[in-house]
């Protein structure tokens, strides 16, 4: 009743106060409190990261773990393996392999061609296990090992207790830990391999990855991880002796089964 005695409704004051207010420069600032600035290296990704980006999730959903040692840390500006295989790899610009990495939650590692790509925000990230390289040396009866750094893969890892199947992580969350707190991955889809693996690795390695050339995965916290002896945490059961937590999920035996069957696909 106020507004209406003094001829002004009260949308009108609304809208006026609203004007008022918008046309402060104090006001249509952010607080310094809610920026969150990027250092230097990550601003060309155009990407804004908010309140809590670094810390989604925590390590308590993540029952399963197993000992582990990162054999490689790859991180490269460039495509190389672009154009025709037969012509053989673009010349590397600078280190690609690294003795340490740093990774940003929804971005990727720092310094790798894949930071910041909007199309590669859920595969950022690729994760393999370096013991199917020796498997695939070994079908192929080939007397070397395989380069692990050829197949551009950004993490090699090697179980030492017995190898942990990263082809088996999709769709699930797991984390690693070298020594300066768990970097936490979602782990989306499959790496497959590509023809390029005939040429920087061997004949016939094309073929012989397919199903085990590892998952792409998205980071979502931030981190370091280094090179030698790390746990793998992991929100699905690990497979190999050298594992903790409860034993692998099986699917409910079909009516009639033998007993101690399940109805686990093989």
């Amino acid at each position: 009743m106020r507004f209406r005695r003094a001829g002004v409704s009260p949308g009108r004051k609304w809208r006026a106060g609203l004007h008022n207010s918008c046309s402060i420069p104090a006001l249509r600032t952010a607080p310094p409190c809610f920026r969150h600035p990027l250092p230097a290296d990550e601003r060309f990704a155009g990407v804004v990261r908010t309140a809590g980006a670094d810390s989604l999730s925590g390590v308590s959903r993540l029952p399963y773990s197993a000992e582990v040692e990162i054999v490689l840390l790859l991180a490269s500006p460039v495509h190389r393996y672009e154009g025709r295989p037969a012509d053989g790899p673009l010349p590397a610009a600078g280190a690609e392999s690294h003795p340490s990495i740093r990774l940003r939650a929804g971005l990727g590692i720092v310094g790798d061609r894949y930071f910041g790509q909007r199309a590669h925000a859920h595969a950022s990230v690729t994760v393999m296990n370096a013991d199917v390289l020796d498997r695939v040396a070994d079908d192929l009866r080939l007397p070397r090992a395989l380069d692990p750094a050829a197949t551009r893969r950004n993490i090699l890892l090697r179980g030492v207790h017995a190898g942990v199947n990263v082809d088996a992580l999709q769709g699930a969350t797991f984390s690693l830990d070298s020594g300066d707190g768990p970097v936490e991955f979602l782990a989306n889809r499959p790496a497959n391999p590509c023809a390029w693996m005939d040429v920087v690795l061997a004949p016939g390695a094309h073929r012989a990855l397919r199903g085990r050339g590892g998952m792409r995965c998205e980071p979502v916290t931030d981190g370091m991880l280094r090179l030698g002896p790390a746990r793998l945490l992991s929100s699905i059961p690990l497979a190999g002796p050298g594992i903790t937590g409860a034993g692998p999920r099986d699917r409910p035996a079909p009516p009639g089964s033998p007993p101690g069957s399940s109805g686990r696909q093989r």
